[in-house]
């Protein structure tokens, strides 16, 4: 059987035809784009939930999408041990659901921010980290209002005791500062992932960095997360 992957469509999603796109064209991995009222099956291998402003962010971001039918899907998918990538909007739309712990908030400096940042690789043990060595700076572009990383205090020791943390805002050269940190995120987080390490939510865009042409940096250092999903699901 081949490998199929659902990218879930919302009202006001706005980079599911760039995942799409990298997934179809790029991995050459079959994918669908459903609309998440018609998804109504577990059969496929893996889902995604892209970025974009699902239901407008009325009430909070990620709120409204978070009880849509097709949510009770993706919870069996993730307890069937099925990846499950949450990409900004879908970040938001992961922790609404409870798939993953926390909160976003909104930004620090109260606008929202678009450009291009570091993230620093501070696990492989993932899903979706498989072929990123630990440590590795990845050049990523954020596209956000309420992406600031909240925990407690207790939930943020787990998070590092469990090796949950996937990713950092950090420089260049992966030092952990306040400058390198564009929203104000706790601890810098930008990416986490559940205890199983096959659930991931991320604020950055690792589908707008997946062809040098898309970057005026040349950079395509978000393809390893595709990358290493599809070594995850083809079992090698």
């Amino acid at each position: 059987m081949p490998i199929k992957v659902a990218v879930i469509q919302f009202p006001g999603s706005n980079c599911d035809l760039d995942t799409v796109y990298v997934l179809n064209k790029i991995m050459k991995i079959e994918t669908d784009l459903i609309w998440h009222a018609q998804f109504k099956n577990s059969d496929y291998d893996a889902a995604i939930l892209p970025g974009g402003f699902s239901y407008g962010d009325h009430l909070r971001a990620g709120i409204i999408a978070a009880y849509s039918p097709a949510m009770d899907i993706v919870k069996q998918m993730a307890k069937e041990g099925k990846p499950i990538l949450g990409i900004c909007n879908g970040f938001q739309i992961l922790v609404e659901s409870s798939l993953l712990p926390g909160a976003l908030l909104q930004n620090d400096c109260l606008t929202f921010i678009c450009k291009w940042v570091h993230i620093r690789t501070e696990t492989s043990n993932s899903v979706y980290t498989k072929r990123i060595k630990k440590g590795t700076v990845i050049r990523i572009p954020i596209a956000h209002g309420e992406g600031r990383y909240f925990n407690d205090e207790k939930a943020l020791k787990e998070l590092n005791n469990n090796d949950q943390i996937v990713f950092r805002y950090s420089d260049e050269k992966g030092k952990i500062t306040a400058e390198s940190n564009p929203n104000g995120a706790f601890e810098s987080i930008a990416g986490i992932c559940n205890l199983d390490r096959n659930v991931l939510g991320m604020m950055p865009h690792p589908e707008r960095a997946s062809e040098p042409i898309l970057s005026p940096y040349k950079s395509s250092d978000g393809l390893g997360i595709f990358q290493s999903l599809k070594q995850f699901l083809e079992g090698s």
